[in-house]
């Protein structure tokens, strides 16, 4: 959105007229100057909803169905609720906003058909978008000391959390905090979508993943991003387009983020009686590096406690690996605690308590989140299948060293998360945006790319031993076409174009398919800000409490860096042949 779009937009929300009952006529009375109850539902509606910046925006913006004296005592009722029982009945709770949620239609995007360039763009200009995408991260590292991502708020929220995944939210996950937040970010979402602000909060954009423009982006650290960080700077080593002194430096740097994630970043578990170490999403302070007004700010919102999570710990494995680690915590054979954190049908399917994407079956799967080492459980627990890709990349990886394939108990693990995939290929979810808790289809793709890569380098019996029927070359097939025929015919963003790449580079597709993605990148080098080549872009997003974006202009050149250096080795293979 341009700025005078934005400032049109801003206008009309500011000056509409108020012809309804607000989200601070219902909730002023409730949470302001009360001192009983809960402290933290009124601390949270004063920082994130009734604050400065948001309450011009929504002074207007109300509700028709709320002049009705009934339906508005029984959201009043609902609100008072939660912050005064003891024990809430969050169901009874939730269904008054529920039915309000119903009224809320929104659309995920539907990018246009394009005539796709057919022409390659020069070897020459990619190799400068490389060299700019690495320059980039390397200058952020000098920068800052680290090599940051972003989080941003969209207060609209996800298409796919309708009234259904709200309630499902709010019985399931496990937080107080998190239930009051859920509450209430999805009760202003209705005045939102509803009133001329939406238009501001959430405006349209060219692709599928989308922009971080959001005024308000909290710059931190973890080890999931220090993870990509350390496969994008191999890209770019691997690539040969660094100076001897980018090299040294990526090094150091690589050398750091590893054992950022795999020491700092370190916690110790229990799981069916063993103990394990595993990665956390966010570090102790000071290592998230959040500033200290946003630390303030994550502690009123009610993200205060962090767990471990199986996708950070695979990640970080994984990257440890890749970098030549020697630690000794790439010998544990993780495998084994994925094992506790496997759905069976029918035996532990309850591990699963805040079931957004129940439409796909989860037989098979590893939840998200482990139990903290006091047993913590904030976001109760939930399913995504990008995850489940990046447990089978780290299993690949370490297949010899931990005895998958030797050992029947963990080969089986490993098979049935195979057989998840293939069932969610094979019924064409993978490509439904509902089916992804906290990823895009394109992202899924992208990844099963790096786990596809992983698993054709293993040697030929232990392919056959994980692999019997030929699964992956069916998922190979299906997810290709996808990318082909789906994402690069349509309009892209920068985000987009990477993801394609990554995709087609590692799954062998045609060089006729690298040119719309490329081009598409080439085009838009130049496009960010503050010596950035690239904009910020959705990497992976929260649905709960809100739609929470994570990425960062570095996250987009890391991507970026990936796509181009698969596509580069893929050309120069095309040119060997020819």
């Amino acid at each position: 959105m341009d700025r005078l779009t934005m400032a049109g937009a801003a206008f009309r929300a500011l000056t509409a007229r108020k012809q309804a009952p607000s989200l601070y006529d219902l909730c002023d009375p409730v949470f302001l100057g009360r001192k009983r109850g809960d402290p933290h539902i009124s601390k949270f509606y004063k920082t994130a909803l009734g604050n400065p910046a948001l309450r011009p925006l929504l002074r207007c913006a109300g509700l028709p169905e709320l002049q009705d004296p009934v339906r508005f005592r029984a959201v009043r009722d609902a609100l008072v609720s939660a912050r005064d029982a003891s024990e809430p009945d969050w169901a009874a709770i939730g269904r008054p906003i529920a039915e309000l949620l119903t009224s809320v239609q929104l659309r995920h995007p539907q990018p246009r058909l394009v005539a796709p360039p057919r022409q390659m763009p020069r070897l020459a200009d990619i190799d400068s978008a490389i060299r700019a995408a690495g320059d980039h991260l390397l200058r952020s590292w000098q920068r800052n000391g680290f090599i940051p991502a972003y989080a941003a708020f969209n207060l609209i929220g996800d298409p796919d959390f309708d009234s259904r995944a709200f309630l499902a939210a709010l019985t399931g996950l496990n937080a107080r905090s998190y239930k009051n937040s859920t509450l209430l970010f999805n009760l202003a979402r209705v005045f939102i979508a509803r009133s001329p602000a939406a238009a501001l909060i959430n405006p349209a954009w060219r692709g599928v993943a989308e922009p971080m423009w959001s005024p308000v982006q909290i710059r931190h650290r973890s080890a999931y991003y220090d993870a990509f960080y350390i496969e994008a700077l191999l890209g770019f080593i691997d690539s040969g387009l660094g100076t001897p002194e980018d090299v040294r430096t990526a090094r150091r740097i690589i050398a750091e983020m590893a054992e950022f994630c795999i020491k700092t970043s370190r916690e110790r578990v229990r799981a069916d009686g063993e103990t394990f170490d595993v990665i956390t999403a966010l570090a102790p302070p000071p290592h998230p590096r959040f500033s200290r007004f946003f630390t303030h700010i994550k502690q009123n919102l009610g993200f205060g406690v962090y767990v471990p999570d199986c996708d950070t710990t695979a990640c970080s494995i994984s990257a440890a690996t890749q970098a030549n680690s020697t630690d000794p915590i790439l010998d544990q054979p993780l495998i084994d605690f994925y094992a506790y954190y496997q759905v069976r049908a029918g035996a532990n399917a309850p591990l699963v308590t805040v079931p957004l994407n129940d439409n796909i079956d989860y037989e098979g799967g590893i939840v998200t989140w482990i139990d903290g080492p006091a047993g913590e459980q904030p976001f109760g627990n939930d399913l995504d299948p990008t995850l489940n890709l990046d447990v089978l990349e780290v299993s690949f990886r370490n297949c010899a060293r931990w005895s998958i394939v030797e050992t029947p108990s963990r080969l089986e693990t490993v098979r049935r998360i195979v057989d998840f995939h293939h069932r969610l290929v094979a019924s064409g979810a993978f490509a439904d945006p509902k089916s992804h808790v906290y990823y895009l289809p394109e992202l899924y793709c992208a990844y099963f790319g790096r786990c596809y890569a992983a698993f054709r380098a293993l040697d030929e019996a232990a392919r056959r031993a994980i692999d019997p029927d030929g699964a992956f070359e069916f998922m190979r097939a299906h997810v290709l076409t996808y990318v082909q025929d789906t994402l690069i015919a349509r309009e892209m963003n920068v985000f987009d174009a990477a993801l394609a790449l990554i995709a087609l580079g590692h799954l062998g597709g045609e060089l006729e398919y690298l040119s719309p993605p490329l081009h598409c990148i080439l085009n838009h080098l130049g496009e960010g800000s503050g010596g950035a080549p690239f904009r910020a872009y959705e990497w992976n997003k929260m649905k709960t409490p809100t739609r929470i974006l994570v990425g960062g202009p570095e996250v987009t050149s890391a991507f970026v860096l990936m796509g181009l250096t698969l596509a580069r080795h893929a050309i120069l293979r095309g040119e060997r042949r020819g």
